[in-house]
């Protein structure tokens, strides 16, 4: 295989595994192409392809990340598990509550039970709840969601950056901000094989941005959403699908063990 994982470093007292580039250190010495069966995706941009995940759906190489699911086409963040709300019913104040959504999606409230959040965005959780309310208990009650707390809004940066981490994101942050986070690139990253996978439905999504050109103004500079994972290679790397699944298996981990940098 090509990708070997071979650096590691210390966050917050926890050992980071992070993705090493490819053929450009000693412990990558002996790597070769990879196997004809993987495709070649050095020039993601200008192609696309696709290859089963082991934990289902598909990664597939496009040319540009769409907007994730459910999200006004980017407007609004969809709500995640493990996301804590505040829900106020207007001048009922013993209906309000605080609550953390469920692993399923889920969260309970007073009199109507339980309500699925995940998936939805802020605004289409009050209109559900107003109804829930209205249908049996008041007369056109006023509901507020109010995110305390969101994982969903968290990113993961991963490879040949300085400060490699899970990192709180705004709703309008960019690419060259997700960078910036991350302390730029270090003595071995390519700004032109950079990585941004995004999970929509089933699949996943990966594509190719080259910072260079985005700082020269000569590409768009995409926006960024919660739950994207992006990994830098290194400089003189030859990537195939591979390449890509690894990457993203060692950045979904890192996100599951949730070691946030300050």
């Amino acid at each position: 295989m090509m990708g070997l994982f071979c650096l590691a470093r210390n966050h917050v007292g926890a050992i980071f595994v992070l993705v090493a580039s490819l053929a450009t250190s000693a412990c990558t010495s002996t790597s070769s192409m990879a196997p004809s069966s993987s495709t070649s995706v050095d020039a993601l941009q200008l192609t696309s392809s696709s290859s089963p995940l082991s934990g289902g759906g598909a990664l597939r190489v496009v040319k540009d990340l769409p907007a994730p699911q459910n999200t006004q086409n980017g407007s609004e963040q969809p709500l995640s598990p493990n996301d804590v709300l505040d829900v106020n019913v207007f001048q009922v104040d013993n209906l309000n509550r605080t609550v953390q959504v469920d692993s399923s999606g889920q969260i309970s409230l007073p009199l109507i039970g339980t309500v699925t959040a995940g998936g939805k965005t802020v605004r289409q959780l009050e209109q559900e709840i107003e109804t829930a309310y209205g249908a049996k208990y008041l007369q056109s009650p006023d509901v507020t969601v109010f995110v305390k707390e969101s994982i969903g809004q968290r990113i993961t940066v991963d490879g040949e950056v300085n400060k490699a981490g899970i990192y709180p994101v705004a709703s309008n942050s960019s690419l060259i901000d997700a960078i910036a986070l991350a302390g730029g690139f270090n003595t071995v990253g390519d700004a032109k094989k950079v990585y941004v996978y995004r999970n929509i439905g089933s699949n996943t999504l990966v594509a190719n941005y080259n910072v260079e050109e985005i700082r020269a103004g000569k590409s768009r500079n995409p926006r960024i959403y919660g739950g994207d994972k992006i990994v830098v290679f290194a400089s003189k790397s030859k990537i195939a699908m591979n390449n890509l699944k690894d990457a993203l298996g060692v950045a979904s981990s890192a996100a599951r063990i949730g070691v946030l940098v300050p």
